[in-house]
């Protein structure tokens, strides 16, 4: 008669000889949970050894000595099994605590496995076992037999409660897979009661460890599970010195605020003497810096947490561009630098695109430029390929500076990677400009490519495209656009609300020569009693202040039907979507801190333009008076 326990103990065993070979040949992760999963795998295959053992002793040398502990020896390994499963079922119920040694419970469970172990050892050591053959089958039983389905039990009975109390801490293909192997075992240990000649436990067991090698155990998907993890780690922790660096970069900017609003209006008075003059440049080109790092750190913030999107707008490229240039360059100073400006001639007059972010990349090739060259010249060269509506800007910054070595062009526009400051200890900045300017480029579509020659100078030519809005520009007919007239404020009266009084100070500084009236008030508070007792043309709002914010403050103000007066945000939040966070709560606009004069004027050009423009979402005319609320 064909045996056909002994067939699946054979079967078991050549399976469990690839697996370990296999298991031990892999790398593996060290864990609590992989060193357990690996006394099992060893464990099986001297069980199936064991098991062989037990049937050759029994068919050829029946009830002798070397029988009897051969056999008592698998029923001490099929404790072990049983008990190094059960600490890994514990494992498995308590994994989510941080340290597992420290775990009082665990502890005590696991010290009572382990004694019971021993204590039942013991007993099996000492009671009786007898070995029966029937048609080929062996088998033992006796009270050491029973030992082995007591202690069973009670370990059974110890994992299922801890699996149910622990149930949450699961995964659910690991619940899945044990309740399985209770399930099996349970069906394992009825038949062998009912059918003691059938020996099946250790290759239900072999079959149990295969399902758990190909699903939860399996050496290459822990790897990448913990890599996974890993690399989620890294996210969080990059992302959390992002947001801390982003909050940080606001609270600085409430100051600067008033460093670039007072500097600028210092270097303004022609009458200062010439040492107070170069001092007050000074101060501004220092704060304009710490400017340009707080912003690139936003920036860098916006693209890691995805939340930078790219706007389009209509915008005059070259009246930006030429704009930009007079600012920027003053970052000069005395160096001896000669700057060129060129713009092609075919540049459309107005293109659709993100201008914003237009003029940041051209900014940060500048200013990298001004920074790494101490002598000669840069030149800045905008020409384009106008084709199917398409204008492709292709922007060139050529510098006689520093150069790159040929092995830190990769490195080029990596975060916070600043080539060759060991010569230059004294180059301002933080090394994101164009990591920046890279990643802009690439989500407007474009490309930046850099060629250098060590100590002669870099060439940077990125490549934007962009939408044409008009070809050219407009002549005067019943088409063309309208220029804006040239605007006196004398009548107008606004209204600043700021609890920084430096803030306020720096805005009336900024604000002065467009001859406004100008109040103000110190908190929302003072701003809505000094609203009932005073007709305004514009508020300009700070958000941050403390009782009542900006934004509640509007709120209040609107719960009055009559008031119409447009209110627009100053706050130092700069990041991505605060203008329309802002414009949904009920501003007509959003300047951010520092502030400048050209974005007053923008404002104020949107605000008091004589021409009348409905807006549909707040039923008024922009330019009708506002009432006073009494």
């Amino acid at each position: 008669m064909i045996n056909i326990s002994i067939i699946l103990i054979v079967i078991s065993l050549m399976y469990s000889i690839f697996l370990n070979f296999f298991f031990f040949s892999k790398k593996h992760i060290s864990s609590y949970e992989n060193r357990i999963f690996s006394i099992l795998v060893l464990s099986n295959f001297f069980g199936l050894l064991l098991e062989i053992f037990c049937y050759i002793t029994a068919k050829y040398y029946t009830n002798s000595l070397i029988t009897v502990l051969v056999n008592k020896l698998f029923l001490i390994y099929l404790i072990a099994f049983a008990f190094i499963f059960g600490l890994y079922l514990l494992f498995v119920c308590f994994m989510n605590i941080e340290k597992l040694e420290d775990n009082i419970v665990l502890k005590r469970l696991r010290n009572f496995i382990l004694l019971l172990f021993i204590i039942c050892s013991f007993f099996i050591v000492i009671l009786p076992v007898k070995i029966e053959i029937v048609n080929n089958y062996s088998y033992s039983y006796g009270p050491a037999t029973n030992v082995v389905y007591i202690a069973s039990f009670i370990l059974g009975l110890i994992c299922l409660v801890s699996l149910i109390i622990k149930f949450k801490n699961i995964a659910r293909k690991r619940y899945v897979l044990i309740f399985s192997f209770f399930i099996g075992l349970s069906a394992v240990a009825i038949i062998q009661k009912l059918y003691p000649y059938l020996t099946l436990a250790t290759s239900m067991e072999t079959f149990i460890i295969f399902l758990m090698f190909n699903t939860i155990e399996n050496p290459d998907v822990k790897m990448i599970e913990q890599l996974e993890i890993a690399k989620d780690q890294a996210e969080k922790a990059n992302l959390a010195k992002s947001d801390f660096l982003s909050s940080m970069s606001h609270e600085i900017r409430t100051p600067l605020n008033a460093i670039v609003g007072l500097s600028r209006g210092l270097t303004e008075y022609e009458q200062l003497p010439k040492e107070m003059q170069e001092d007050a440049n000074d101060i501004l080109n220092a704060s304009e810096t710490l400017l340009e790092i707080v912003g690139n750190i936003l920036d860098i913030n916006k693209i890691e947490s995805a939340k930078l999107e790219i706007t389009e707008m209509p915008y005059n490229f070259k009246e930006e561009i030429e704009n930009l240039v007079k600012v920027t360059t003053t970052r000069i100073g005395e160096k001896p630098i000669k700057f060129n400006l060129s713009l092609s001639q075919d540049i459309p007059y107005e293109l659709l695109g993100d201008k914003v972010h237009v003029k940041e990349i051209v900014n940060n090739l500048l200013t990298n430029a001004i920074k790494y060259t101490d002598e000669g010249q840069i030149n800045l060269t905008v020409k384009c390929i106008n084709q199917n509506n398409i204008c492709n800007l292709i922007i060139s910054c050529q510098d006689t500076g520093h150069g790159i070595k040929a092995e830190n062009i990769a490195k080029l526009f990596t975060k916070f990677e600043r080539l060759g400051v060991e010569k230059t200890s004294t180059t301002e900045g933080t090394g994101l400009g164009l990591a920046i300017t890279k990643k802009l480029t690439e989500m407007m579509g474009g490309k930046i490519n850099v060629q250098s020659t060590y100590g002669e100078g870099s060439l940077f030519v990125a490549t934007i495209p962009q939408k044409i809005s008009i070809m050219t520009k407009p002549f005067s007919s019943d088409n063309s656009i309208e220029e804006l007239p040239i605007l006196t404020y004398e009548d107008k009266k606004i209204l600043i609300v700021d609890d920084n009084a430096l803030n306020i100070k720096v805005a009336k500084r900024v604000l002065k020569d467009f001859n406004f009236q100008i109040d103000e008030a110190f908190s929302g508070k003072e701003c809505i009693e000094k609203v009932r007792s005073n007709n305004y043309d514009l508020i300009l709002m700070d958000i941050m202040m403390p009782e009542m914010g900006g934004e509640e403050t509007l709120q209040k103000l609107k719960e009055d039907s009559r008031f119409q007066i447009p209110v627009v945000a100053l706050t130092a939040d700069a990041i991505q979507g605060a203008k329309e966070k802002y414009m949904q709560a009920g501003f007509v606009n959003y300047i951010p801190k520092p502030f400048t004069k050209e974005q007053f004027q923008q404002v104020f050009r949107e605000e008091f333009s004589l021409k009348k423009k409905y807006n549909p979402e707040n039923n008024r005319f922009k330019d009708v008076k506002p009432i006073i609320i009494s």
